[in-house]
């Protein structure tokens, strides 16, 4: 992230800055799906077995999550 706040001091084309940017976010949007795919395998599997109030809480962070990923 330091790097491609530097570009601009450095003179780096705008295009070639533009295309690290869309290359981090790419990058960061697929780390984002470990702990997603992790919290539904563990936190979600582990309320709904459970039972009681607890599924649809964590079933709610979960959309939550997911949507916040959808909107950026």
């Amino acid at each position: 992230m330091r790097g491609l706040r530097r570009m601009p001091e450095q003179d780096t084309y705008c295009v070639d800055a533009l295309t690290q940017v869309s290359a981090a976010d790419t990058a960061l949007r697929s780390c984002a799906v470990a702990p997603l795919g992790e919290h539904l395998d563990c936190c979600v599997t582990e309320a709904i077995v459970q039972g009681g109030d607890q599924a649809p809480a964590k079933i709610g962070e979960a959309s939550q999550a997911i949507a916040r990923l959808l909107r950026s």
